[in-house]
């Protein structure tokens, strides 16, 4: 496995260009993408600064600081999210919530349909519905769910959205696009879960061609694919899962007040150390799966006797992880959230990422934004 230190940078250029969005423009920030079919313009890439763009030759005309200022009426936004980012821990979680707090503080009206289980009523104001879910096959604790009922299609009917953003790939981004299409709505993708890769660790290999079967099924009907890295971007244009100049990059940010070298604690590190702070930590933190290449620190492990190591998060993996690591100063300390996982961030002395199949690996930013320098894969969204 190739590795690399993980520093701040630019996505690489080629074969992308950039198009930077005005840091003082308002309207510019708000309106980052336009989309020729929808009469105003797009809002699912509102938080990004600038917009990289997969195929030079094939790129629709970007916003300019001199035009006026779009309408100022709130938006109505549906989001069809699975799983949910209520009850499904990840970087994805915190993805959906803070661009839902975001779109709400624009005063855009948004209701968010997603997995039952754990969804409270409403988040900043947005109201949440939740359909009944079932286990994925593969992976037991992501619930899946159609989002089909004449309830669903009822609420979201009555909210009349203005357009209609699904997550990609799964089961919900298939009522989604039922929905957008009887209410002939625009419909944005956003895919964040490269399947096609995890499907040979989980089950069986031949499913690999129809699953990219369905992600073209899927992404061609839409009106615009976001993806959340520039490596996943390539991935998808050379699969020709839909046109080069309806994907592009949704840009990456953490809450760099959440994540802070301030954070760091002398109670927490002897937590992850297990009683021996003055000792070198390693710090994983995400979901313990067997598409996470987690094994691969064994081997990192047996080549730095003095160190210690702390997996933080949970999984299917876990059970064999921790007796991989039977013997080894190793500290499993299951999920964290909130103040203990700002404190678990800034406590290391070092973040590993071994997994080849990231889409983007928010953790990745999380740990720089906490003052700790990441070892990850030079692959997928990593580099």
């Amino acid at each position: 496995m190739a590795a690399a230190a993980v520093v701040p940078r630019p996505p690489p250029s080629l074969p992308t260009r950039a198009f930077p969005s005005s840091s003082t423009s308002s309207s510019s920030r708000r309106y980052p993408l336009r989309l020729r079919s929808v009469p105003r313009p797009l809002v699912c890439a509102a938080a990004s600064s600038s917009v990289w763009m997969p195929d030079p030759d094939l790129e629709p005309e970007p916003a300019h600081d001199d035009e006026p200022a779009p309408e100022s009426r709130s938006r109505r936004i549906a989001l069809f999210v699975e799983p949910s980012p209520f009850a499904y821990v990840s970087g994805y979680k915190n993805r959906f919530q803070n661009f839902i707090k975001y779109l709400r503080e624009m005063g855009d009206e948004v209701i968010v349909v997603t997995t039952h289980e754990g969804v409270p009523q409403e988040f900043h104001g947005a109201k949440l519905i939740g359909s009944w879910s079932f286990p994925c096959p593969w992976y037991q604790k992501v619930p899946l769910s159609l989002a089909l009922s004449p309830r669903i299609i009822g609420e979201v009917a009555r909210f009349k959205p203005d357009i209609i953003h699904a997550s990609s790939p799964g089961i919900m981004v298939f009522g989604a696009l039922i929905i957008a299409k009887l209410l002939c709505v625009p419909l944005v993708m956003s895919y964040h879960t490269h399947v096609p890769i995890y499907i040979p660790r989980y089950t069986f290999s031949w499913l690999v061609k129809p699953m990219w079967l369905i992600i073209k099924f899927l992404h061609r009907a839409a009106d615009l694919t976001l993806v959340t890295s520039v490596a996943i971007g390539r991935d998808l244009q050379a699969a020709r899962v839909t046109a080069a100049n309806k994907i592009r990059l949704w840009n990456k940010g953490v809450d760099s007040e959440s994540f802070h070298p301030r954070f760091r604690n002398k109670e927490m590190r002897s937590r992850l150390t297990n009683g021996e702070p003055q000792k070198p930590l390693i710090l994983y933190v995400g979901r313990l799966g067997v598409e996470k290449s987690l094994d691969f620190l064994k081997r990192v492990m047996d080549r730095l006797p003095g160190s210690r190591i702390a997996f933080i998060g949970d999984g299917p993996f876990r059970a064999e992880l921790e007796q991989m690591f039977s013997g080894m100063p190793a500290v499993f300390t299951g999920t964290l959230q909130g103040e203990e996982l700002s404190q678990a961030y800034a406590s290391g002395d070092v973040f590993v990422m071994p997994s080849e199949s990231e889409t983007l690996g928010f953790v990745v930013l999380e740990a720089m934004s906490s003052g700790v320098p990441v070892v990850g894969a030079r692959a997928g969204g990593i580099p």
